[in-house]
């Protein structure tokens, strides 16, 4: 791994295919590392030497196809001998090509994919046009909802059903052997075929198709994850008529939910393609030997695959999955067991993983709009990367989402490109010019230009420092910042965002974050790393030395992976379980010739054997791995406590799917033997850096309390053993790794190994600061305040049984101050977000001072801040001293709490009692004891009272849901608690009054600049209901960004259903006015103080 290692491949090895190569092509640089047999030296006795090359992705006027021309240099560099571009490359010496490409997700993002056809049952054209009820943007006003990927649709006339389904996974009890039209379909679920296609009409249709240009096509039939003749004689035919892709979705994802299994068809068609011709052109450039080399691609799920069976489909995460298998075979020991979180900084973004001993997979995600349905390793995108702009919109400091991209790239690239978070570290110093490449200007020789990035922050600062003045009556209540403060502060806001990500995975999850060690890569990442941990109260960082090019390293560990899955529909049961374990072990079977087949020995093959369980009525699954004990039910009641909190004793578990993943390992590196080599590493401390042959210089650095001395040493020089104490600033080839104060960096023989003292963790208050308002802890304090609201909604997802919650998301959380003011929440449902603050008000009111420590308070009925009756509201008060300093609260739309009928707002609904059960506000919680009698008595004996009324007729569910909220109001407080412990409780208070200020402020100045836009400040209008009753608003502009909303001449009240409370009518005010603020707005009481 020296930089300055020159020796060849072994001469003896010459010609006999001994260069192991990898390449991972991103959208912006193409990283090739290389792996050959070398003459062993005392310093490197392991006989290898690694190269990395690194290039533009794209450089059409030196390059055609940049990861063929990394490995052309790559066998220069070998060999010591010439190969021309002009000539095609030889491959005698070229062992394996593994491969992570860009291609697919780059046509995904674009729309640049092969022209389809989507083949679907009469009746569901438009399906995926529909798709689901997912709200990305809740407050855009200008929506696009992405393209379809199919050019035509082709309707079959056909259909069939499962035999009496009625939310059960098994047939009604009936003979069914009698019937012609009954067959038995592959998960074990009977299913009647209704309409048979007529076959020369299908054939016909499709030949219409062919003729418009038409080569690909996605077949995805109701019920054909169990039934697929019908796709299968499609499949057929197609193929006849000379379609050269055809894509049948109950082969490619034979699973239940025709959306996600449709898109994922349609994609795979879409993309496929494309790659195959990428492939094509990839070849051409080699000699005639090309074909006997092995060549894998990257999946998404974390294995490689044979290029004749890489699909587009399984390419979307191709190059980020490398870099989870790297840190996690670099960095993960099994003897010591602690887990990571993957942390890869580039240009544009942060993608965050985590690996706790095997790979995290999901399997269902949506991607530019599409949902794909196929294992992905779990790898969650942040907008903040090296390219995040800078901005301050609505006195917050914002990082990204937008980006400068490549070009113009950050304002120090010299192309007259914006401030982003490039500029703040080349400012504050942990950037250094001198040792950045000098690649700028039209020359492209010149340096990162300082002065450029200094002349917009100046011009920034002074725009904060004017605007937060102006806020303020008293020259003393601010006081201005520095150009250093607000760069650091802008690093601040983005470290916070990523730790957002981070904390999903970890926290929302069941597991500990500071358990946790952080594996830090990409270009970026290692100037944020230590900052991120001490955030996330991490002690310990790894820094792979080939870290800004580990997705390409890990390409050259990951194992080469076959997947088989079925669908079942089986209860789990005594006597189901050895039949289920037998079809199990067949598809394992099957997976294990395919990969004998590719040249494997039985000993270099892994199976990993898995069931898709989950609780009867739930449509939330879990993918439970075999066991040592051989005990799933076992297993996945563990998953389903530690994920989501609970497990349900007397419920029915079905499985979905029976998954076998099939694994083959080439690699001979062993996992995690940084371990090994710490605990025998002879320490030595460089106490003086300037006299060591590393050091490269002493320069002055901007840290939290002003600039410092710090060290930059090369990483190359270092020998494995010597002990850097930070502040210092290490630099290999590719990219630098910042070393903050209170950090000790030690250096292995493939690591750099970081880990912070105890001054530095969050065990105490840590952010001594004023209460008076400034502008980076009310940025910081923002996100916080936001993803504390999240993470409340996750565990309200997540330990939720209905659908309505888990599936639909029809919830909110919100965070309120001690007076019952919104502070933050999640953008959850729009009618929800306006109208819980009166809610909480009300019961502060109504109970006085009759509340205690652990009570929590049940509401719904609309005088008392609620919506519509199901909409139930779960208010918890948080205490400190016996006095209450906050509110958390959540509302939960449940699907039956009685009334004339199931669901909500029955059409024929007249009185309020008619909707079902109703409150004004009861102690759900009564100093910590749950209240069930007095729940079962409002939602089952009350509604039952009225004329043709019935209590909840699902109460299992609804007492379920109404516990989850429980615990989503407690892991809200939770996360108050420990924000307190960090700030102190008074600058948290304070804090939550400042951002409904600034929420104010920005409320104000819409107005204002509408009122100069009707100079008479007057705005009126109308609009009518179905029935004809009349909605009127007068809008009353004042100079001072204050506004009179007056609805008088709307209609009386309707003896019927749809009648707005003042909280409803609030809700649509703050809603609207929300929409109209164009940028990010945190959303609260602040918005409605104009």
């Amino acid at each position: 791994m020296e930089t300055t290692d020159n020796r060849l491949l072994l001469e003896e090895c010459g010609g006999k295919h001994r260069v192991r190569i990898s390449v991972d092509r991103g959208g912006t640089f193409t990283d090739c590392v290389g792996i050959f047999p070398v003459e062993p030296t005392a310093k490197d006795p392991s006989g290898e030497r690694v190269v990395v090359v690194k290039l533009l992705s794209e450089d059409p006027t030196h390059y055609s196809d940049a990861p063929r021309e990394g490995i052309r240099r790559i066998l220069e560099i070998a060999t010591g001998s010439p190969h021309p571009r002009d000539a095609l490359l030889a491959t005698e010496n070229i062992e394996s090509i593994r491969m992570g490409t860009t291609v697919a997700t780059n046509a995904l993002l674009e729309r640049k994919g092969e022209p389809c056809a989507l083949v679907v049952t009469l009746g569901f054209r438009d399906l995926l046009k529909i798709g689901n009820q997912a709200r990305p943007k809740i407050f855009d006003l200008s929506i696009s909802k992405p393209d379809v990927l199919y050019q035509h649709v082709v309707q079959i006339d056909e259909r069939v059903t499962l035999v009496g389904y009625a939310m059960d996974p098994r047939p009604a009890a009936q003979n069914q052997s009698d019937e012609t039209n009954v067959v038995v379909g592959r998960s074990g679920e009977h299913v009647r075929i209704l309409k048979t296609p007529e076959w020369a009409t299908v054939r016909k249709q499709l030949q219409q198709v062919f003729d418009t240009g038409i080569r690909s096509v996605a077949v995805c039939l109701m019920h054909a994850y169990t039934f697929t003749a019908h796709e299968e004689e499609i499949g057929r035919i197609a193929s006849e008529i000379g379609f050269t892709h055809v894509t049948l979705s109950s082969h490619l994802s034979p699973r239940i939910k025709i959306v996600p299994r449709a898109h994922s068809a349609t994609a795979d068609a879409y993309l496929t393609p494309g790659i195959r011709r990428y492939v094509d052109g990839f070849a051409s450039g080699f000699d005639a030997g090309f074909g006997d080399i092995r060549i894998d691609f990257m999946q998404s799920d974390g294995g490689l695959a044979p290029v004749e069976h890489f699909s587009g489909l399984r390419a979307i995460l191709s190059g980020p999955a490398a870099g989870v298998v790297g840190y996690a075979v670099t960095s993960y020991s099994e003897s010591e067991k602690i887990s990571l979180v993957g942390f890869d900084m580039g240009g544009t973004s942060t993608d965050v993983s985590r690996f706790g001993g095997e790979f995290e997979h999901v399997f269902e995600t949506t991607t530019a709009g599409v949902t794909i349905q196929a294992p992905q390793l779990d790898i969650n995108t942040v907008a903040a990367g090296g390219g995040s702009r800078l901005f301050f919109r609505n006195g917050l400091m914002v990082v990204g989402p937008e980006s400068a991209g490549a070009f113009p790239g950050p304002a120090c690239y010299r192309n007259g490109g914006p401030l982003c978070i490039t500029d703040a570290n080349l400012l504050l110093g942990r950037l250094r010019v001198e040792h950045f490449p000098h690649i700028f200007g039209p020359s492209e020789d010149q340096p990162l230009d300082m002065n450029a990035t200094r002349a917009l922050f100046e011009q920034l600062v002074a725009d904060i420092n004017a605007e937060m003045r102006a806020r303020h009556t008293a020259e003393s209540a601010y006081q201005n910042k520095s150009v250093e403060e607000i760069a650091l502060g802008f690093l601040q806001v983005a470290n916070e965002t990523m730790c957002r990500p981070i904390r999903t995975l970890t926290e929302a999850r069941g597991h500990n974050v500071q358990n946790h060690s952080l594996a830090c890569f990409g270009g970026a990442g290692g100037q944020h790393a230590c900052a991120v941990a001490v955030n996330l109260g991490i002690r310990r960082v790894f820094v792979h030395r080939l870290a800004s090019v580990l997705s390409a390293y890990g390409l050259g560990l990951s194992e080469v992976v076959h997947e088989e899955q079925s669908p079942a529909a089986a209860i789990w049961s005594n006597e189901a379980q050895q039949p289920l374990l037998a079809r199990l072990e067949k598809l394992s079977r099957v997976g294990c010739r395919k990969l004998i087949s590719q040249g494997f020995l039985d000993s270099q093959i892994r199976v990993q054997r898995f069931l898709n369980m989950r609780y009867d009525g739930t449509d939330t699954s879990i993918m439970v791995p075999e066991s040592t004990i051989g005990d799933y039910q076992l297993r996945f009641e563990s998953m389903h406590q530690r994920e989501f909190g609970f497990v349900l004793r007397n419920r029915r578990i079905i499985v979905d799917d029976l998954r076998a993943r099939v694994t083959g390992t080439l690699s001979k590196v062993k996992a995690g033997q940084v371990y090994d080599e710490l605990k025998s590493l002879q320490r030595r401390e460089l106490c003086e850096p300037n006299t060591h042959p590393a050091f490269v210089d002493t320069v002055s650095v901007y840290f939290q309390g002003g600039y410092r001395p710090t060290a930059v040493l090369k990483l190359g020089l270092l020998n494995p053993g010597d002990v850097v104490r930070g502040p210092a600033i290490v630099l290999d080839c590719n990219s630098a790794v910042l070393v903050e104060p209170n950090w000790v960096a030690t250096v292995t023989s493939t690591q750099l190994v970081l880990d912070n003292t105890p001054v530095t963790t969050l065990d105490v208050s840590t952010h001594h600061i004023s209460t008076e308002i400034d502008p980076i802890h009310l940025s910081v304090l923002a996100n916080r305040f936001m993803s504390i609201a999240e993470q409340m909604g996750r565990t309200l997802e997540k330990t939720s049984v209905s659908t309505n919650i888990k599936e639909r998301l029809d919830f909110s959380c919100a965070l309120f101050d001690q007076h019952g003011n919104l502070v933050a929440n999640a953008p959850h449902i729009p009618v929800h977000l306006g109208s819980m603050s009166h809610a909480v008000k009300f019961q502060l009111d109504r109970f006085s001072e009759d509340l205690q420590e652990g009570d929590v308070i049940l509401v719904n009925h609309p005088q008392a801040g609620g919506t519509h009756l199901p909409d139930i509201t779960i208010i918890s008060p948080v205490f400190h001293d016996s006095r209450i300093i906050f509110f958390v609260a959540s509302r939960g739309h449940h699907a039956d709490i009685g009334g004339i009928s199931p669901g909500s707002m029955p059409p024929n609904s007249r009185e309020l009692f008619q909707e079902g059960a109703s409150s004004m506000g009861m102690k759900i919680v009564d100093r910590g004891e749950f209240q069930e009698e007095a729940v079962r008595h409002m939602l089952l004996e009350e509604p039952a009272q009225y004329p043709e009324c019935s209590g909840t007729r699902n109460y299992r569910d609804v007492l379920s849901d109404l516990k989850a909220q429980i615990a989503a109001n407690h892991r809200g407080i939770a996360l108050l608690s420990q924000l307190c412990a960090e700030y102190g409780l008074e600058v948290v208070q304070e804090y939550m009054a400042h951002i409904q200020h600034t929420a104010e402020a920005a409320v104000r100045l819409l107005l204002k600049e509408t009122r100069v836009k009707h100079p008479t400040g007057q705005l009126s209008g109308h609009d009518f209901m179905d029935d004809g009753s009349k909605i009127s608003l007068h809008v009353d502009i004042s100079e001072d960004g204050s506004a009179l909303f007056d609805f008088t001449g709307t209609s009386p009240e309707i003896y019927g259903n749809t009648n707005a409370p003042p909280s409803v009518t609030h809700s649509a005010i703050i809603y609207c006015l929300r929409c109209m603020v164009q940028s990010d707005l945190p959303l609260n009481q602040g918005c409605l103080a104009p």
